[in-house]
């Protein structure tokens, strides 16, 4: 009997090292009030609404996805995981769309509104907009190619926004690399996590007003960024004058844009990054940053794993659980009891 409890407590222990590590080992420790099955009871079918929508959305427009991953980079980095960024103007509200790194560029509201308009007639105030978020995210990538995994829910709905949070902790496109570690590790993500999820950018396009400067005035004397490839710097010349043509679209990954997989990381190597802040990573890095871009280049697996494990982690950036929060009926406005 004895020999059989020593057993049973030896097999356990390693079980209770991993628990614990899990726990601790981020500075966003894994909430127990966030679960996988969350809605299995109170709206079974939200999982397969949000990825239905998600789906019609990305194959009308390929680029929807990149859109929608992107929407939760800018919710969590501001207040945490809280849908903050779907509020629009309000008397009370002042939107985070309106910010630098929003404005005229975060993309794929209506992709939301309409999953929420599902979600309220199959569900009446149940699913929040935060999880709409997390979920919606997790498919883009999926039905782009990339990693599915299990997303834990149960997130409420903020009902504020902060216009100067969105200014300050959203890296911009030009952003050194010291300054993408400083924002980042102010969401508890240390540089594996900005090097990993920075390789979202394996989909997608970027205007050229978030790259001009590269081409034209990169350090404020009339020259280009000297770690651009001269090859890749006469295409994107040809898509992004000096003057004019802010809107035009240059593809973050210009070999597979629309799949997600490791090429951007082989760019980084070869100097054909499109943003500074994409580029920094490789070419200004040391150390960390540096060598991850070099191993995922070499290694796509590893890419992904890791990606996967900092999009875990980004999603537990502060959410709203419990009593805090709310369920909004219309993710575009706080919902007035």
């Amino acid at each position: 009997m004895e020999i059989a409890r020593m057993k049973s407590i030896s097999f356990l222990l390693p079980l209770c090292l991993i628990l614990a590590f899990i726990l601790h080992s981020s500075s966003h420790p894994l909430n127990l009030n966030l679960s996988p099955n969350f809605y299995e009871k109170s709206c079974p079918a939200a999982k397969q609404i949000v990825k239905s929508v998600v789906e019609k959305a990305v194959s009308r427009e390929a680029r929807m996805a990149a859109s929608l991953v992107r929407l939760q980079f800018h919710d969590c980095f501001v207040k945490g995981c809280d849908a903050s960024i779907l509020l629009d103007d309000s008397a009370n509200i002042v939107s985070e769309k309106q910010s630098n790194p929003n404005k005229n560029s975060a993309r794929g509201f209506d992709v939301l509104d309409q999953i929420k308009s599902e979600l309220e007639e199959a569900c009446p105030r149940t699913v929040s907009c935060a999880d709409i978020l997390i979920i919606a995210a997790r498919d883009s990538v999926a039905l782009s190619g990339g990693p599915y995994w299990e997303v834990a829910l149960g997130r409420k709905d903020s009902t504020s926004a902060s216009l100067s949070g969105s200014n300050n902790n959203i890296p911009a496109p030009n952003s050194t690399l010291q300054t993408l570690i400083t924002k980042f590790k102010r969401q508890g993500l240390d540089e594996v996590d900005l090097v990993a999820l920075s390789g979202a950018h394996t989909i997608g396009q970027s205007r050229c007003t978030s790259f001009r400067q590269r081409l034209y005035n990169q350090s404020g004397n009339g020259q280009p960024d000297y770690t651009l490839d001269e090859s890749y710097y006469g295409q994107l010349k040809s898509v992004c004058p000096q003057s004019g043509g802010d809107n035009n679209l240059s593809p973050l990954d210009a070999v597979t844009p629309t799949k997600f997989d490791n090429y951007y990381f082989k760019h980084l190597v070869s100097g054909r990054g499109l943003l500074n802040s994409d580029e920094e990573l490789f070419a200004k890095g040391e150390g960390t940053t540096m060598e991850t871009v070099k191993l995922y280049a070499a290694d796509e697996g590893a890419f992904i794993q890791q990606f996967v494990e900092s999009m875990i982690k980004m999603a537990n950036i502060s959410p709203l659980t419990g009593t805090q929060g709310q369920i909004r009926t219309n993710c575009r406005f706080v919902t007035v009891n």
